[in-house]
């Protein structure tokens, strides 16, 4: 009789609002995964998460708990200009690394986590546990296998609403700290599934500005796109919008696959329409043995810990997520710029290759030059 798979030992470091969603789905995974320890400069809200949750050990400081405790997984969900450096921080404690989005604030970043992912031989994985969900899942094997035809038209919309008392948070809508407004740190997720399903992006021409927001970022996007297999996409990234929604549609040669929700999906939430003459095609989207289970935290978590006690490879790689950095990246680029970005362009020594802003933010104040 073949022995027990070991749980997977897990930490999480920050226990603020959304490392709730990350100890809940541990929770769920009782037996195949524990939570061992938790860290927050905050000890006494470490504290308190930790009694809720269940972890045995607490740390003041994500150093002190990466020396004493040995891990598989390294839950980060800190805000995002310490994600790299503590990526980088697991990866050499001999952890794989679950980075709340963005992975990093920039290019540069992200290639500096590949290197360590070369040096040490461990992975740094972000959270778009939108890919997960068993519809998209669906999606994802029928487009693969050519049944839907060419992709030809896709829209992707996150409209969220975000009041002035939410930016308050010292580091939200800076781009040092949180890299970027709606397109960093709420449309990512949408347009990360817009990437999953069409594949590579070729070039992006954008808009971006500060509307109504008191931030430094933007706090509305806007982006056509262009993919290699010819389809064409709008993005739309918001957080003035009253009537909150995100919705992402599809339409292909042989049939129209849309998904209309908040912060997660269900099945009841997606529209299958086949064209005229395709209409044998709504059985491909029969959702019997899929389950009905929301597109959160859990669906990826899981299938992270099923990777890594398989010794297979989770999701969602550092490559996968550069790919939609790379996109948000070319949004800013080409709404500062005024012209098309196209993919693979900004390199080197580009500043949006720096930062998220490339220093070329038109509402940023002017800096007075002093003798």
């Amino acid at each position: 009789m073949p022995s027990p798979t070991p749980e997977v030992r897990v930490a999480i470091i920050g226990t603020g609002g959304i490392a709730n969603a990350h100890a809940h789905a541990l929770g769920e995974l009782s037996g195949r995964a524990r939570l061992v320890a938790v860290a927050d400069f905050d000890r006494t809200r470490a504290e308190e998460f930790a009694e809720r949750h269940q972890a045995a050990q607490v740390y003041g400081d994500a150093e002190s708990l990466l020396e004493n405790e040995q891990l598989d997984l390294v839950h980060i969900c800190t805000p995002p200009g310490t994600h790299a450096p503590l990526a980088i921080a697991a990866m050499r404690a001999g952890a794989t690394a679950l980075v709340e989005k963005p992975t990093a604030l920039s290019l540069g970043e992200l290639d500096e986590l590949a290197e360590v992912e070369a040096e040490t031989g461990k992975q740094v994985l972000t959270v778009f546990q939108h890919r997960f969900g068993p519809a998209a899942l669906r999606l994802r094997r029928l487009v693969s296998s050519g049944v839907l035809g060419r992709p030809l038209v896709a829209t992707c919309e996150t409209l969220w609403y975000r009041d002035d008392a939410y930016f308050e948070v010292p580091w939200r809508g800076r781009w040092d700290i949180e890299g970027g407004g709606p397109t960093m740190g709420h449309g990512i997720h949408q347009f990360d599934l817009l990437l999953a399903i069409l594949g590579p992006w070729s070039e992006v021409s954008a808009f971006a500005g500060r509307l109504s927001r008191p931030t430094d970022t933007e706090d509305v996007s806007m982006a056509l796109a262009k993919f290699d297999n010819g389809a064409m996409a709008t993005v739309v990234n918001s957080v003035v919008s009253p009537r909150e929604t995100s919705r992402l549609r599809f339409d292909f040669e042989h049939a129209t696959v849309e998904v209309e929700h908040l912060y997660g999906y269900r099945e009841k939430d997606w529209r299958f329409t086949p064209a005229p003459g395709h209409e044998e095609l709504a059985r491909e989207w029969d959702v019997a043995g899929d389950g009905d289970v929301e597109s959160g935290h859990l669906v990826q978590i899981e299938a992270i810990v099923e990777a890594i006690a398989a010794g297979t490879e989770p999701g969602v790689s550092l490559a996968e997520a550069r790919r939609t950095m790379e996109f948000a990246a070319a949004t800013y680029a080409s709404a500062f710029r005024g012209r098309p970005v196209a993919a693979g362009e900004l390199a080197g020594d580009d500043p949006f290759t720096r930062s998220m802003d490339g220093g070329a933010v038109p509402w940023a104040p002017v800096k007075e030059v002093t003798a």
